[in-house]
């Protein structure tokens, strides 16, 4: 039922039991492209899964090709040899936009956007697919990249571990703004507002063996997150 309501409407998610945003639903967002420009301006994913009775929440980077999420790593690790097998899973990335300082102790809060991923990862095994996999990891880490390094040799795609996780059950949540205090605190000699904070790059350090020849790219140097 869920895909087929996706399929009609192409623009936005259907929410489901686990998708939907309960608490406080006015800032749930199901709109596709609002939960892509999150994944994609985001670089660490929390992903959450059971293993012989015991709960994991594991970070780790991640890559989007289209309506597709793909981690990667080595097949000795536990999370990606367990999520292999086809198990439920819950993906989770978060950005921090402010910190909201209110009035009262009690009302503090962030500023920030965070998409909820529910469903099953399942193991890659098409070598075309892997290989598209690799590329979005690196050009999601710092677009331009992939065209400029050396490409992954046989030896390396055999030994990393893809896995596809569909984007069909998802949410973003979002709160953004001043604080909302109690109405009787708006008269306190508090100062309350917004501090904003933004991912940054300092200057790029060279590798110590890099060659003096070796100019820094642009895609380094005028390096930056926000999407």
């Amino acid at each position: 039922m869920t895909t087929e309501q996706n399929r009609l409407n192409p623009e936005k998610l259907t929410p489901t039991d686990r998708s939907q945003i309960k608490r406080l639903p006015q800032r749930g967002e199901y709109d596709r492209q609002v939960i892509y420009q999150i994944l994609d301006e985001g670089l660490i994913c929390h992903v959450g899964f059971e293993a012989n009775g015991q709960p994991f929440v594991i970070p780790t980077a991640y890559g989007r090709i289209g309506d597709r999420l793909y981690i990667h790593g080595s097949p000795a690790s536990r999370m990606l040899r367990t999520l292999k097998k086809g198990i439920e899973v819950c993906v989770t990335v978060t950005l921090l936009d402010g910190l909201v300082l209110a009035r009262s102790a009690f009302h503090h809060s962030m500023n920030y956007r965070s998409v909820v991923v529910f469903g099953t990862a399942t193991w890659v095994e098409s070598e075309a697919e892997k290989g598209e996999a690799l590329k979005a990891f690196t050009e999601h880490i710092i677009p331009g990249r992939w065209d400029e390094v050396r490409q992954p040799t046989p030896q390396e795609v055999a030994g990393t571990l893809v896995l596809s996780l569909p984007l069909t059950e998802a949410s973003a949540k979002i709160r953004s703004g001043p604080p909302i205090d109690d109405e009787a605190d708006y008269a306190l000699p508090v100062w309350a507002g917004e501090l904003p904070l933004k991912f940054m790059a300092l200057s790029p350090i060279p590798d110590p063996r890099l060659t003096l020849d070796v100019p820094i790219p642009g895609h380094v140097e005028n390096y930056g997150r926000s999407m």
